[in-house]
């Protein structure tokens, strides 16, 4: 069947989850932390240096929040992209843990190309307190969907300045090699033949692990490297990376927005913008 439109407010199943100090640090090596100066972000790749606290990058939320969600249909597989991917935390993640999640399917919508499929998922620990709460969209090319009401536009305009930080960051050749080991084993993103058949000419990065990198930018430039500080980030993805690549997270404080409000674009080295419409606040988690 193609996708089912029924399963727009429907729910998934609650799903627990733990995590340890181990699954912290091995996401921090999957998007770059360290990469090029070991010694600059051993809060997060670490847990025995001398005077040095382990901490958890903000964006390892979007991993633990994932929940089965409900059934949406069949589709072609190949032809789907992770579009969209926002975060709110509202505290800050420890070096482990156990929560429960449940993702709820939250909108289909049609485009010209393929049909927007919206979810969400909350977190919260086994006492019941919220702790990260995330929307993720997928793209599938060639699907077809009656769509509602359109969603709210999106006002997001690049400032017409240069911007506050700038941050290059560099990926690994084997970066997905690396990210796939927090769990995501699409063959997109290891196997050859399977990602000429989606169109790429060798595998491609995780979306996750490309946001990933640009959470670390925005941690350690606009946040100061406080995760104290990360309270949210939302971004589209708007054209593909290839491990190896080289990425520039522009950020700019908001004009006019409210205190602490930034945007950013991630760009690959040739220009190419791979996350469009950022936003981010820096704030306590709340």
């Amino acid at each position: 069947m193609p996708l089912d439109p029924s399963a727009i407010g429907r729910e998934g199943p609650v799903h627990e989850r733990s995590w340890s100090s181990k699954d912290a640090l091995l996401y921090a090596v999957g998007v770059g932390a360290g990469l090029g100066n070991p010694a600059q972000e051993l809060p997060f790749t670490t847990e025995n240096s001398h005077g040095v606290e382990q901490q958890v990058l903000p964006t390892f939320g979007v991993l633990l929040a994932q929940a089965p969600g409900p059934g949406i249909g069949d589709f072609d597989r190949t032809m789907l992209v992770h579009a969209e991917q926002a975060i709110r935390l509202h505290r800050v993640l420890p070096v482990e843990g156990t929560l429960r999640a449940q993702a709820r399917v939250q909108s289909m919508e049609g485009k010209r190309s393929g049909a927007l499929v919206t979810s969400s998922s909350t977190a919260t620990d086994a006492d019941g307190t919220p702790l990260i709460t995330t929307r993720s969209s997928i793209f599938i090319r060639g699907e077809q969907v009656e769509s509602g009401a359109p969603a709210a536009a999106d006002d997001w305009t690049q400032p017409d300045r240069e911007p506050d930080w700038e941050v290059t960051l560099a990926t690994r050749p084997e970066q997905a090699l690396l990210y796939r080991l927090n769990g995501d084993r699409n063959p997109l993103h290891s196997d050859p033949a399977f990602a000429a058949r989606a169109g790429f000419e060798r595998p491609i990065l995780h979306g996750l692990c490309t946001y990933g990198i640009t959470g670390r930018a925005l941690l350690m430039s606009a946040m100061g490297g406080d995760p104290g500080q990360f309270r949210a980030m939302s971004g589209r993805f708007s054209s593909p990376v290839l491990p190896g690549d080289e990425l520039t997270v522009r950020i700019w404080r908001q004009d006019g927005g409210p205190e602490g409000a930034l945007l950013f674009r991630t760009l690959r080295g040739d220009g190419t913008v791979v996350i469009d419409r950022g936003r981010a606040e820096v704030g306590a988690p709340e």
